[in-house]
Formats: C-alpha cells, structure tokens, sequence
C-alpha cells in the first residue's frame, strides 16, 4: 500500500505496471468518476479487462469506489488523490501524455481556427536554483487551480502538459 504521503514503493510501483492501468488513471483524472464499462468504451477495451484493471488499481491505493453511487453491478469508481513523485510514476505520466499528444496531431488538421491561438508546444531551458524550481512549480499549480473548471459557451477539455526536471547528467557530462 503507498504512504501517507502518497510516495510510492517498489511493491505499490506494480499497479502501475499495466500501461492499460496509467489509461484508465488518466481518464479518471480528466473526466471523473467512471464505470468500468464506460471506461471501456473510450479505451477500445472490453468491460471484463477494465473491471480487472480498476480492481487491481483499488487494491494498490489508486483508486475507490464512489460511496452512495451505482447500484448492483454498476460500480463507480474514482482516483485517490495523492501525488505521486517516483521516477516510475513520472515515466508512466510522460508515456501518457506522449500518446495523447500523437492522437492530437492526428486530428489537429480537423481543429477549428478559433483554437490555432490556443495551442501551444514549445519548450525553454532556465537556470534555477531547487528553491527556484519548487517556487515555479507551485505559481504553475496556483495559476491552474485559479483558472474555471466549470463548462462556459463554447468550452472544450483542453489538455494542459508540462514538464519539469533538471539536466543533471548533461550538466555532468559537459564537466568531463
């Protein structure tokens, strides 16, 4: 079972391990509660493969059932939340969100104008301090969580991904 603290072990790593497992997360994360077989039908899979994975999900501390909801054998489920920092968890994460990005490049000829401002991918290298790093990461989470979750006229999902982490091993490399 992970910590307290949401950190996660080698033991609890392996509810990860499935790439099915880090779909059915991040479809919880974006959307909400789900079923199993709702869960299904976004991923192509079928309700008896997802129903195991979020079993299997539930018994490493990721995900619980959603109390009052679903009756017989419609069972919701929803994340836990927790942060999870481990650098098998981060791999998992980045795979994702690559695979999301391809599947948006496979329709973004379909995206209607009024978006194009709207999309941005791009990268800049900063020198910082940790205290720096740890700063800009907060003012980042601040910034999210100041913007409306609520739907407006015209609102769509959109997908915020970004990425942090140091060139340590460049860094060391170039020090040779």
């Amino acid at each position: 079972m992970p910590s307290p603290t949401g950190a996660l072990g080698p033991q609890t790593l392996r509810g990860l391990a499935h790439p099915l497992r880090v779909r059915i997360l991040a479809l919880l994360r974006e959307h909400g509660a789900s079923t199993a077989t709702r869960l299904a039908g976004r991923l192509g899979e079928s309700s008896g493969a997802t129903s195991y994975h979020l079993r299997q999900l539930a018994a490493y501390g990721f995900v619980e059932d959603v109390p009052g909801r679903g009756a017989g054998r419609e069972r919701w489920w929803r994340t836990v939340a927790r942060r999870n920092d481990s650098a098998g968890h981060l791999r998992a994460a980045a795979a994702d969100g690559f695979q999301r990005l391809h599947e948006f490049f496979g329709s973004a000829a379909e995206l209607p104008p009024e978006w194009l401002a709207g999309v941005a991918i791009g990268d800049v290298t900063l020198r910082l301090s940790p205290a720096q790093a740890v700063e800009l990461v907060s003012r980042i989470g601040t910034l999210l969580g100041e913007l409306p979750a609520e739907a407006v006229a015209g609102s769509e999902d959109v997908v915020v991904q970004w990425q942090m982490f140091p060139r340590l091993r460049e860094k060391r490399r170039n020090q040779r």
